[in-house]
């Protein structure tokens, strides 16, 4: 007698599991990306970028290439999308996608490297070199590089500070990097011991000391701080004029943006007068302060000297000056009675924001967009130093603070403190302020200096050389500050070494993604035989 059929167990709900299990390390890797952008200012989470960097070893440990770089792609969106929507402020989401989209492929590169070299013995101390590798390659290209989103730049609050006077933003981000991986190794290797018993040791000692010696790194490195002044001090003062609106538009108001940084002047110049605040040895006005060229406009050269004169102190003011039928980004020293004697022209120009790049396929895209940069910047060739009565201030403006060499050169050039002149109103009330204030904190420690950043529309700030805000602004306010500042000779082993610590990492990383190949195809071929 036949059997009535029997229901089978219909395979769809584990054929889901499957795809959703599948999924998993996609969705875990754009997280681990949104973690590690959590941990970058203004928030002072920066210790959210050690289980973000566990959580991508964690993923890309023993994968192939063609899914690191996937994984690599997503967390690089999920790092990235959310910290440069900045950039879309003023024009849209257009430009901000397609930097992210070029940018998150440097990192779904480095995922490539990472999971190569997750297979080597001490594994997070290769890994962490690809990492700073890739770093590397985005401060260059293309367009001269966009190194935004250094992990450095995110470890201003962090314990691991000390460490940018070592070796800069390449050694602070390394440790910071190879802590996380090595977090991640940690909890492997204590789950494989509760599994089957046994560890080696070896494989545990790499793992213990890649978060151990970072940690000892950092705290080894805090006598390398000091805010003692090395050549006496000086009493400096910003001066934060405003915008009359935010954003692009700001530029259309050029004269009342100027008005309003000698407006400010003429009331710190006030308060002096009454014995309401020190008078200061130099004052330093931002970027785009005057966007109207003193040397071909009379009004504008008279009403800076105005300034000048009342507060009796030379003035560096931030102007947009033509010169031999080049525009430039240039910082001019005003002294009371004598006008202009010192300058310095911007070198690192910022890509699609003071030149346009590829113009004609940016005009074919969109014509609104060539329309905002009409004429390109011209880059200055020469580190700025004002000597301003022996005192020597480091210039970098804006854009530049975000690039090693640029800074260090001003330092090497005999700067005893930094200036970082900005203007931020294009960004209206985004992060970016705060992105690029925390770059200047590093910069302070990295060097030993302090860093002043006078902002048209805010935060301008006060930075001593440990990297401690002593006084800041809000933003979009007309407001001045008003401090003593040491004035420091001495240079750090970050500033001694330069690019070397880089140097060496990225051949670290060369060497360890070169070994992980060889393994391979020596596996390979043991197997074909």
């Amino acid at each position: 007698m036949d059997q009535p059929d029997q229901l089978q167990p219909s395979p769809a709900p584990s054929a889901l599991r499957g795809r959703l299990l599948r999924l998993v390390p996609a969705v875990a890797s754009a997280l681990c990306g949104v973690l590690l952008y959590v941990s970058f200012p203004p928030r002072t989470l920066w210790w959210l970028a050690l289980p973000a960097f566990a959580g991508f070893g964690w993923v890309l440990r023993g994968r192939g290439w063609k899914s690191a770089l996937g994984l690599g792609y997503l967390f690089g969106l999920g790092f990235l999308l959310p910290l440069l929507v900045w950039t879309g402020v003023e024009v849209g989401p257009g430009p901000w996608l397609a930097l992210v989209a070029i940018e998150a492929i440097f990192i779904a590169l480095v995922g490539v490297g990472v999971a190569a070299v997750s297979r080597l013995p001490a594994w997070p101390v290769w890994a962490a070199a690809v990492w700073i590798a890739g770093e590397a390659v985005r401060a260059r290209v293309p367009f001269r590089g966009f190194p935004w989103g250094k992990i450095a730049f995110g470890q201003a609050d962090g314990v691991f500070l000390p460490l940018a006077a070592v070796g800069g933003t390449p050694v602070l981000g390394f440790a910071v990097v190879l802590c996380g991986f090595g977090l991640y190794e940690a909890g492997r290797l204590i789950a494989e011991r509760r599994r089957t018993g046994a560890v080696r040791r070896g494989t545990a000692a790499a793992a213990l000391l890649s978060v151990a010696v970072p940690v000892a790194g950092a705290v080894a490195a805090r006598p390398l701080v000091s805010d003692k002044a090395e050549d006496g001090t000086r009493t400096v003062a910003l001066i934060q004029g405003n915008v009359p609106r935010s954003g692009l538009e700001f530029s259309a108001q050029r004269r009342a943006v100027l008005d309003h940084h000698v407006r400010e002047t003429l009331e710190l110049a006030a308060d002096i007068k009454a014995g309401k605040t020190p008078k200061p040895d130099y004052v330093l006005w931002p970027e785009n302060s005057s966007d109207i060229d003193p040397f071909a406009n009379p009004d504008a050269a008279a009403v800076i000297d105005e300034a000048a004169k009342a507060v009796g102190v030379p003035i560096s003011v931030g102007a947009v000056v033509e010169r031999d039928g080049k525009l430039l980004n240039e910082q001019i020293l005003w002294e009371p009675g004598k006008g202009p004697t010192q300058t310095y022209d911007k070198r690192q120009i910022q890509p699609f924001g003071e030149y346009l790049p590829l113009r004609g396929l940016v005009g074919a895209i969109n014509k609104n967009w060539t329309g905002m940069v009409r004429q390109d910047f011209s880059r200055g060739s020469t580190p700025g130093v004002f000597d301003i009565d022996g005192a020597k201030v480091g210039l970098a403006t804006c854009y530049e603070a975000a690039f090693d060499w640029d800074v260090r050169d001003t330092v090497t050039h005999g700067a005893e403190m930094l200036s970082v002149p900005s203007n931020n109103a294009t960004f209206d009330r985004s992060e970016m302020t705060y992105q690029q204030l925390a770059m200047s904190r590093i910069r302070a420690v990295e060097h030993s200096r302090t860093v002043t950043v006078p902002v048209t529309s805010g935060v301008s700030a006060v930075i001593m050389p440990d990297g401690k805000i002593t006084q800041r602004t809000g933003m979009f306010v007309p407001a001045y500050l008003v401090q003593k500042v040491p004035l420091r000779t001495s240079e750090t082993p970050a500033t001694q070494l330069g690019i070397l610590p880089e140097i060496a990492l990225v051949l670290a990383a060369a060497g360890g993604v070169g070994w992980a190949i060889g393994s391979g195809l020596r596996r390979r071929r043991a197997g074909g035989a």
